[in-house]
C-alpha cells in the first residue's frame, strides 16, 4: 500500500475518509530539516552551499515514514500545494535518501489538492507529477537570503545597539514603515477650519439638512473657512437670506461586490470585523482548510473553479431567489504578479453549507468561516441598485449655496448577505435619506451651525491596514505576511494598543540605525525588486544562486564597513538623525538639548537592553532620563518639600514616575514609585507623590493571627498581602483606603479560590482529545497561560496568544515536558489511538510506539 505523507494529522484525518483502506497517511508535523542557527550552514565561498539538519522533534517522524516504506515502497508526498508546501516534500525525499529508506527503484510521487474534498483528493492522486524544482529552487533563496540577513546584520545589532534583537530581509522593511508612520504623526500640525450646516425644512414641515458649498458667490473648498470670525459670517450670510430649492436631481446607482477573499484581503477583513490579528487569522483558516471547510489559505489569486461558481450561483438562487442571481456569472481575473502563489480564491468546499451547517466549536473558526461563505456567496449575487438625490439650495442673489444629499436602496443585491468592511470610521453624508423636496419650493431655516475641525494626523497601523499597504509595495507574500507581522512584536519592536501598531523605542532604534548603515537593505523598491526577483526564480525564469550571489557581493560589504564603528560613533549619528523628533523647540527659545533637571548638562541618545532613551550628559551627577517619545511639558518638574526632602515628577524608560530627594553617593537609588494605570502626570501634585512613596501601607495586625496585612501596587496591580498570600483588588484608589474587614475579606476568597473545593477554571481554548487520550485545553494560570493534559502543565512560548495555539503544536509542548519530567500524562482510560503521528488507514500495520510532535511552518 502506497504511503501518503501530509503536514499535520488534522489534515492527515480528514484525507483518511476519502483514500480508504488502500493507502498510510503519515504526518510529517511540518518541516523536517532546516538550517542549524550557527556559522556556515549557508557558504557563500562555495556557491551558497546549504547545510541542512534534521530537528530533534522531526527524527521520530522521518523514521515512522521511513519504517512505513520498509513494507510499503511507494511514497506519495501530499503537501499543500504552495512554495512551503514543495519544500517540505523536498526536504522529505531527500531525508529519506540520505537514509537509504528510499531505493533508486521506489517510486516516488508529488500531488497537490486546493481543497480537501473527496473530489480534489481523488483527481489530485489521478494526477501526479515530480517535485517542482524551481519552486524549491525559490524556496532555497528565500532560506539562504533570511539566512544570510539574520545571521550577518543581527550580530551587527547586538554589538551596537544593546537591547536590539534581531533583524531580517522583510521584517524590518515592515518595521520601517510603523516607525515612520509614528514619526509622520509625531510631526503633523494640524490645520484649523470649519464648515456650516443649516437645518431646513420643506413646506410641508418635514427636516432635512444642508451644508454650506457656496459663499459670496464663490464655491468653497474643504479649507475656505479658516476660522471662527469667517464661520460666523457665513452663518450670518446665511440666516439673513431667504432661500428656495433651486435644482433637485435623483440619479440611478448601483454597487458591484467586492472580489473573493485571496490572502490578505481575508486577514485584512478580519481585523476589521473581529479585531483577529494575521497569525491568530491564519491559524483559524489552516484548520478550517485541515478539516476540508475551505480551500487553501495561502493565495494571491481571485478568481474561482466553474463549477464552484455554478455552485454558488444555485446556493443563492435556493437561499434568496433568482433575483439575487446574475443574468450572468461574475469572472474575476488575478492580479498576481507570481503564478505560483496565485491558487484558487479562498471559499467554503460546499457552498450550501453556513456557518451554523457545520457546527464548529471553535469561536474563531466559526466567525472565519461564516465571514468566507458571506464573501463567496455575495461575490456571486446581483448588484446592489439605489437612487441617489442632490439638492441645491440657494438665495436669490446668488450669495448663498448650500447642498443636501441622500440615497435611496431600491434593491438590496448581494448587500442582503455582505458588506465590506472599511479602514476609515468616518460616516458618509450620501447615506441618509431625504424626504419629498420639490424645485422651486421655498425651505425654512430651523437653525445654522458652524462646526470646528482641524486635519488630523495619518492613523497607526492596524495589522489589516499594515498588509495592505505591504501588498501594494510588494513586500512580502501570503505565506509570510502574518510571520513576518508576528515577529516584529515577538521581538518586542512593536506592540499594540486598541489593535493598533505602535513602535517600541527599541523598534525605532533599530530603524533608525538600518536607515543610516544598511539603507539600501530597508528600502522599498529594492525589497520589492527581490521579491519580484525570487518570483522569476519560482517561475524557472532565473537562476537562485544569481540572485544570492548579487545580492551578498553588496550586503557582504555594507557589514565589512560597520564592524569596526564604536558604539559611540553609532549613537551620534542616531542622535543626529532622531533630533527632530528627539530635540522639538521650545516654547521658550531656550535649547532643546539643555537638560531640564540640572539645568547644565546637555541630552543625548543614548542605549540600554531597554531599548534606547534620552539622558544628560552629566551622569551620574544628573540621572535625568525620558524615553524616546517623552513629552517634557507632562513632567520632569519639582512638585514640592517633604521632611526637607525635594520630591519631583519625572520621565523614566518606563513611563512617568515619583522620587524622594536626589541620588548621591551615599544613597544612589532613593525612593521612587511609578504612575498606576490611569494616573496622569497632569494631575499629579504632592500629596498623590508622597501616597505613592508611601506604599506598602499597612492597614493593621490581621485578626487571626496578629500577622501585619498590607496594601500596595505590584507588577500586577493593586492588592492586599497576608504574609505568602496576595489578593489583586480591582481599583488603584482603594489600595489607600482599604480597611481590614474588606482585606481579610479578599485574602479569603483568594484563599479559598486556591482550595480543592474550588469549581474547575473554564479552559481559555479547547484543543480537543491527545492521540494518547485525555483532553488538552489551555489555560490561565498564575505566570501566563498553558497547556494542560492530565497531569501535565506545559507553559505556552513567549508571545504566543492562547488563540494561535493548534492542536499540533499542544501536542508538541505536553510531549516535550511529559519528556523532560520522564512521565507520560496521565489520560482518562479509553482505547488508544491507532497511531501517534500517523492516522492509520488498514489495520495491518502495528501502531506507532511513540506519540509524534510537531508542527508546520507558518510561512
Amino acid at each position: 500500500m502506497p504511503v501518503v505523507v501530509v503536514e499535520s494529522p488534522a489534515k492527515a484525518k480528514t484525507i483518511n475518509k476519502y483514500l480508504g483502506s488502500d493507502y498510510t497517511v503519515l504526518a510529517s508535523y511540518g518541516h523536517v530539516r532546516d538550517l542549524p542557527p550557527k556559522d556556515g550552514s549557508v557558504d557563500p565561498e562555495h556557491d551558497f552551499a546549504m547545510k541542512w539538519e534534521i530537528g530533534v522533534d522531526a527524527r521520530k517522524h522521518v523514521k515512522a515514514i521511513a519504517d512505513a516504506l520498509a513494507d510499503d515502497p511507494d511514497l506519495i508526498l501530499a503537501t499543500d500545494p504552495d512554495r512551503e508546501g514543495e519544500a517540505i516534500s523536498w526536504h522529505l525525499e531527500e531525508a529519506l535518501r540520505k537514509r537509504r529508506a528510499l531505493k533508486k527503484d521506489t517510486p516516488v510521487s508529488r500531488v497537490v489538492f486546493n481543497a480537501i474534498t473527496k473530489t480534489a483528493v481523488s483527481e489530485a492522486m489521478k494526477n501526479p507529477r515530480d517535485i517542482d524544482a524551481p519552486l524549491v529552487e525559490a524556496y532555497l533563496a528565500r532560506r539562504a537570503l533570511d539566512y544570510l540577513v539574520g545571521f550577518n546584520l543581527s550580530p551587527v545589532l547586538w554589538r551596537k545597539l544593546p537591547g536590539a534583537k534581531s533583524a531580517g530581509r522583510v521584517q524590518s522593511v515592515c518595521l520601517r514603515l510603523i516607525v515612520e508612520r509614528e514619526m509622520e504623526i509625531e510631526a503633523f500640525n494640524p490645520r484649523e477650519y470649519w464648515s456650516v450646516k443649516a437645518r431646513l425644512s420643506t413646506p410641508r414641515g418635514q427636516e432635512f439638512e444642508a451644508r454650506l458649498t457656496t459663499l459670496a458667490g464663490d464655491k468653497l473648498d474643504k479649507y475656505a473657512i479658516a476660522n471662527e470670525t469667517q464661520a460666523e459670517m457665513a452663518v450670518q450670510a446665511i440666516t439673513s437670506r431667504d432661500l428656495s430649492v433651486t435644482s433637485v436631481e435623483a440619479k440611478p446607482a448601483s454597487r458591484n461586490p467586492s472580489a473573493p477573499f485571496m490572502t490578505s484581503t481575508l486577514q485584512q477583513e478580519a481585523s476589521r470585523k473581529f479585531g483577529m490579528g494575521a497569525r491568530q487569522c491564519m491559524s483559524a483558516a489552516q484548520r478550517l482548510y485541515e478539516a476540508g471547510h475551505i480551500t487553501y489559505m495561502r493565495t494571491d489569486g481571485i478568481d474561482m473553479a466553474p463549477e464552484a461558481v455554478m455552485a454558488a450561483r444555485d446556493a443563492i438562487t435556493a437561499r434568496y431567489g433568482a433575483d439575487y442571481v446574475p443574468k450572468s456569472p461574475r469572472m474575476y481575473k488575478n492580479k498576481a504578479k507570481n503564478a505560483q502563489e496565485a491558487h484558487e480564491c479562498i471559499r467554503p468546499t460546499e457552498m450550501t453549507r453556513d456557518a451554523a451547517a457545520l457546527k464548529l466549536s471553535d469561536g474563531d473558526q466559526r466567525k472565519l468561516y461564516d465571514l468566507i461563505w458571506k464573501r463567496t456567496l455575495a461575490c456571486q449575487m446581483a448588484a446592489a441598485k439605489l437612487e441617489r438625490t442632490t439638492v441645491d439650495i440657494g438665495s436669490a442673489d446668488g450669495q448663498v449655496g448650500l447642498r443636501a444629499t441622500g440615497q435611496v436602496m431600491l434593491f438590496d443585491g448581494f448587500l442582503k448577505v455582505y458588506e465590506e468592511g472599511r479602514d476609515d470610521e468616518g460616516r458618509d453624508d450620501d447615506d441618509k435619506r431625504l424626504p419629498q423636496i420639490m424645485q422651486g419650493e421655498p425651505t425654512e431655516k430651523r437653525g445654522v451651525t458652524p462646526e470646528q475641525h482641524f486635519t488630523q494626523p495619518p492613523p497607526r497601523y492596524t495589522e489589516a491596514t499594515l498588509v495592505k499597504r505591504m501588498e501594494e509595495l510588494g513586500i512580502g507574500r501570503p505565506s509570510t505576511y502574518a510571520s513576518v507581522i508576528g515577529t516584529i512584536q515577538d521581538r518586542e519592536y512593536v506592540r499594540k494598543e486598541q489593535n493598533r501598531l505602535i513602535p517600541e523605542d527599541k523598534g525605532r532604534i533599530v530603524t533608525v540605525f538600518l536607515m543610516n548603515f544598511f539603507r539600501r537593505y530597508v528600502e522599498y523598491d529594492f525589497t520589492a525588486d527581490l521579491e519580484d526577483q525570487l518570483d522569476a526564480v519560482s517561475a524557472g525564469k532565473a537562476d537562485y544562486k544569481e540572485v544570492l550571489a548579487r545580492f551578498w557581493r553588496d550586503f557582504s560589504a555594507a557589514i565589512a564597513e560597520t564592524s569596526e564603528l564604536r558604539i559611540s560613533e553609532v549613537l551620534d549619528v542616531l542622535d543626529d538623525a532622531l533630533a527632530p523628533q528627539l530635540y522639538p523647540p521650545r516654547e521658550d527659545g531656550g535649547d532643546p538639548r539643555t537638560c531640564p533637571l540640572c539645568g547644565t548638562g546637555q541630552l543625548h541618545l543614548k542605549t540600554s537592553r531597554s531599548g534606547g532613551f534620552v539622558g544628560c550628559n552629566n551622569y551620574p551627577e544628573c540621572r535625568y532620563t525620558r524615553p524616546l517619545g517623552g513629552d517634557e511639558g507632562q513632567g520632569d518638574r519639582i512638585l514640592g518639600v517633604d521632611q526637607g526632602d525635594e520630591i519631583s515628577l519625572r520621565s523614566g524608560r518606563f513611563g512617568p514616575y515619583v522620587q524622594r530627594g536626589e541620588a548621591t553617593e551615599d544613597n544612589k537609588k532613593p525612593p521612587r514609585a511609578s504612575l498606576p494605570k490611569g494616573w496622569s502626570p497632569d494631575d499629579m501634585n504632592l500629596e498623590k507623590a508622597l501616597m505613592l512613596l508611601s506604599l506598602p501601607r499597612e492597614i493593621g495586625p490581621h485578626p487571626e493571627d496578629g500577622e501585619p496585612v498590607e496594601a500596595g501596587i505590584g507588577r500586577y496591580g493593586p492588592y492586599v498581602k497576608h504574609g505568602r498570600l496576595y489578593a489583586n483588588i480591582k481599583e488603584v484608589d482603594d489600595v489607600f483606603t482599604i480597611g481590614m474587614n474588606r482585606a481579610v475579606e479578599e485574602l479569603a476568597k483568594k484563599a479559598a479560590s486556591r482550595g480543592r473545593g474550588r469549581a474547575a477554571a473554564a479552559p481559555l481554548k479547547e484543543l480537543g482529545e491527545h492521540p494518547d487520550g485525555g483532553d488538552m485545553n489551555v489555560m490561565d494560570g498564575r505566570y501566563g497561560p498553558y497547556v494542560k493534559w492530565g497531569k501535565i502543565n506545559a507553559t505556552l512560548p513567549k508571545g504566543t496568544e492562547p488563540a494561535d495555539v493548534t492542536p499540533e503544536s499542544a501536542i508538541e509542548l505536553v510531549n516535550e515536558k511529559a519528556a523532560k519530567k520522564g512521565t507520560k500524562g496521565k489520560a482518562p482510560a479509553k482505547k488508544a489511538a491507532t497511531g501517534k503521528g500517523a492516522t492509520k488507514t488498514t489495520a495491518k500495520k502495528p501502531a506507532a510506539k511513540k506519540t509524534a510532535t510537531g508542527k508546520k511552518s507558518a510561512s
